[in-house]
């Protein structure tokens, strides 16, 4: 198999696709609300998450990849003289 070049299935689907998913699952929406409020009030953890991710966005996360968590000091570089 080569390497680069356009893969089969890669890539975002067609605005057209994307809009007959939508027109399949617009008769769900009403059951969909329902079946979320009602995992809501029975405190699912899950549909709770789910709630405030898609109102208010999920929190930022933070990750230190680099330092191990040990703070980093600046490191001067000397420039050679012209």
């Amino acid at each position: 198999m080569g390497h680069g070049g356009k893969r089969e299935g890669a890539g975002r689907k067609a605005k057209s696709d994307e809009q007959q998913l939508i027109e399949k699952l617009s008769p769900l929406e009403d059951m969909a609300h329902q079946k979320l409020k009602a995992a809501i009030k029975d405190g699912e953890q899950w549909a709770i998450r789910l709630f405030f991710e898609y109102m208010y966005g999920k929190p930022k996360q933070s990750m230190d990849v680099t330092t191990g968590g040990e703070k980093l000091t600046s490191i001067k570089i000397n420039e050679p003289n012209d």
